[in-house]
């Protein structure tokens, strides 16, 4: 008997068209990083950096009293049995200790508080050009011999596939309640690369998001994209203190190795999008990922 299968073909109007054919493509970025030069919080050469870069950090966003207060709180919620329980939850594969907890600003005020707070949501807003929201937001642990790496990727690319975000119009904020060190799994990023965008080949598989938070597999660039990207950008190790923080557009290529030292690395991780921005039907996916990982309802923040 013949096996037929079908390929999805790109959505007409799409400037970004991934996991629709056959071989990678990479496509030069049509938007800027950063939509404004209002003044705030970020000065004009650290928004100069983030829209050559992709990135920006922040010394010490924390001071050394809150990081102690954050840490206890994520400690909070890794040990809650009801919390564990949740399908917020992510597991480590082999260890299964608690690897990522997701729309924890719902979960805890007091991260809510922080997701608000103008150190953080006025950055956002400033390097986006608008009101902004929360598309994502987590707790990541990677506890020290065992915590797993996540292989290059863009978020954008898969914030375009699976949910639906129309364009690069997002930045995260990982805020380091650990030292990152180069040696316990610190993000690495090409600086740049945010610049170009590198369709991925494969379709995505229906209910795969759980999996694909413990191990992307799915809208992994090829190896020789991903060489020619670093080639050109070159590769950062991001180190720094607890309280400080890295602000980095959703299209940056980015990726971590697994953490066989002592020390853990642990952070919380926020996504905002532009209110303009508003996730559409996914582009290349069967159906869209729960709410509390791509949050479909626009309540801007403040």
């Amino acid at each position: 008997m013949a096996v037929t299968t079908r390929r999805r073909t790109a959505r007409i109007g799409d400037r970004y068209p991934t996991r629709v054919a056959d071989r990678p493509v990479i496509i030069d970025r049509a938007e800027p990083a950063v939509w404004s030069t209002d003044p705030g919080m970020l000065t004009p050469d650290e928004l100069a950096a983030h829209e050559r870069d992709g990135f920006v950090t922040v010394p010490q966003l924390l001071t050394p009293d809150e990081v102690g207060e954050y840490a206890a709180e994520l400690d909070r919620l890794a040990t809650d049995p009801a919390v564990r329980a949740d399908e917020r939850t992510i597991v480590e594969k082999t260890s299964q200790q608690v690897r990522s907890v997701f729309e924890v600003h719902v979960l805890s005020e007091r991260i809510a508080a922080l997701v608000a707070d103008e150190r953080v949501a006025g950055r956002a807003r400033q390097i986006l050009g608008s009101e902004v929201y929360v598309h994502q937001s987590r707790i990541n642990y990677k506890p020290g011999f065992g915590g797993a790496g996540f292989y290059w990727h863009s978020d954008f690319e898969t914030w375009h596939a699976e949910d639906g975000m129309p364009s690069p119009r997002a930045v995260s904020i990982s805020i380091a309640l650990t030292e990152n060190y180069p040696h316990n799994g610190c993000l690495m990023i090409m600086p740049g690369s945010h610049k170009e965008f590198v369709a991925c080949v494969g379709e995505t598989p229906a209910d795969h998001y759980k999996e694909s938070l413990r191990e992307q597999e799915i809208g992994t660039p090829d190896p020789e994209s991903l060489t020619a990207l670093a080639d050109r950008h070159g590769i950062a190790m991001l180190t720094g203190a607890a309280g400080s923080a890295m602000l980095f557009d959703s299209n940056c290529m980015h990726g971590s190795g697994s953490n066989i030292t002592p020390y853990p690395r642990s952070n919380i991780f926020v996504v905002f999008n532009s209110v303009e921005n508003g996730l559409e039907e996914p582009f290349s996916a069967p159906g869209p990922r729960p709410s509390h990982v791509a949050a479909r309802q626009i309540v801007p923040v403040g």
